[in-house]
């Protein structure tokens, strides 16, 4: 099994438990260590890092980054988590659970820095860098062997010593052969770690982790899941695909290939947009159903025509409600297959928007956005609803009439009861 030293880049074909060369102890072994190449960097701690980094009276000390007593924890070092400390935690009880932490305000600037410096590292590896925030992306090194002379993990190796030296913080790196399972492989071995995850040990790997393990599967629907006897992952590595997508729809085709360790998506370039969305604000608030389903008709459609113009699809769409006390509700679904059509983003929000009309709640704010984007494929395939391929093509052939001759060439029965809802009534 190929072993690589991390701190001197010494590479031997066997398991070896310290680098023969330099004696250290950071050793990455795996079958597939040479041939691996999409991989998922996430910096450790990363705006804590750098008020370390750049304060440091603070390394030993606990530290919160975060506002008032009333604000929350936007991320804190791996001391305060040893405390109970999380992201997103109200300020009070992060303060409650570790009382001898140092609050420090967030300085954009300087972390924004930090991220330019690390991206000019990761683009000197590899061109196709998909940067999913400040402090975390994907890279694909395929075919960088040759370039560069050494194969991706070491390359990485050598990146993670650069970070470290040039930057001064420390992140984590999970290799694999598609971004699901390096995303899932960095966070093993966190902070300064690296770990490896191969297509051929996922299954196994994978089957006896909670099904909330699954990077994408929130609380909600991991409590749906356990309810509906689905508590592990090998539990639904054992449900046939069907039987999963009669559950849950395309989130149970999802479903069925993550837990497969199946993920398809490519490792795309940041020159592209992060969302796309459209949404409406109403004169007056609405709580009857089928006036907000008319709204939801309308930002769907507007979504999807932004979306074709940008030939972009995308594979997460959300629904935003505003009540009328201004609070935000935002609600979201991962697809198996990509869209831009409007018809597709209509039917998966449609039950989102019923679920949240229960009890008469009125909004003054409906969107429709959709994330998670690639290039349009125009194959419009759907093993959930085979019959979208046909709704498809009316969309597209209306899509077509509409530019040629004018929005008023195409115009449906829930257009003209909109447009009769506008008129003054006499």
């Amino acid at each position: 099994m190929p072993s690589l030293c991390r701190d001197c880049d010494v590479h031997v074909s066997e398991t070896v438990e310290t680098c023969p060369a330099c004696g250290s102890y950071r050793i990455v072994s795996h079958p597939e260590l040479e041939t691996l190449s999409i991989a998922h960097i996430d910096c450790d701690a990363f705006f804590a890092a750098i008020e370390k980094r750049d304060h440091p009276e603070l390394k030993d000390k606990p530290v919160i980054v975060g506002g008032g007593k009333r604000g929350v924890v936007a991320t804190c070092c791996y001391l305060a988590r040893l405390n109970g400390v999380r992201s997103a935690m109200p300020m009070f009880k992060a303060l409650k659970a570790c009382p001898e932490a140092v609050v420090v305000k967030p300085r954009r600037e300087a972390y924004s820095a930090a991220s330019r410096q690390i991206r000019e590292k990761f683009e000197a590896l590899t061109p196709k860098v998909q940067m999913l925030s400040v402090d975390e992306g994907f890279l694909d090194l395929s075919g960088t062997t040759r370039l560069s002379g050494a194969f991706p993990a070491m390359s990485l190796s050598k990146l993670a010593r650069e970070v470290e030296r040039d930057v001064g913080i420390t992140i984590s790196i999970g290799l694999s052969e598609n971004k699901f399972l390096a995303k899932t492989a960095s966070e093993m071995d966190k902070p300064r770690g690296f770990a490896v995850i191969a297509k051929s040990e996922a299954v196994g790997f994978l089957a006896d982790k909670p099904v909330g393990y699954l990077h994408g599967v929130g609380k909600q629907l991991a409590k749906k899941l356990e309810r509906d006897g689905y508590r592990l992952v090998g539990d639904l590595q054992v449900s046939e695909s069907r039987e999963l997508i009669r559950r849950y729809g395309e989130t149970g085709l999802w479903l069925h290939q993550r837990a497969q360790g199946i993920d398809n998506r490519p490792v795309r370039t940041d020159g592209v947009r992060k969302s796309v969305s459209a949404e409406r604000t109403f004169n007056d608030d609405i709580a009857a159903y089928d006036l907000l389903e008319d709204r939801l008709w309308q930002v769907c459609e507007e979504t999807a025509l932004r979306a074709k113009r940008h030939n972009i699809e995308g594979s997460t769409v959300i629904l935003k409600l505003k009540s009328k006390d201004f609070r935000t509700i935002t609600r979201s679904i991962t697809l198996a297959t990509p869209t831009n059509l409007a018809n597709a983003l209509f039917r998966v929000t449609k039950p989102l928007l019923k679920k949240e009309t229960l009890g008469g709640k009125a909004y003054r704010l409906i969107g429709v956005g959709l994330s998670h984007l690639q290039d349009a494929r125009w194959d419009a395939r759907d093993l959930v609803d085979p019959s979208v391929e046909k709704r498809a093509k009316a969309e597209r052939a209306s899509d077509a009439a509409r530019s040629k001759f004018g929005d008023a060439s195409v115009v449906t029965g829930r257009a003209i009861r909109l447009a009769a809802q506008k008129r003054p009534k006499t």
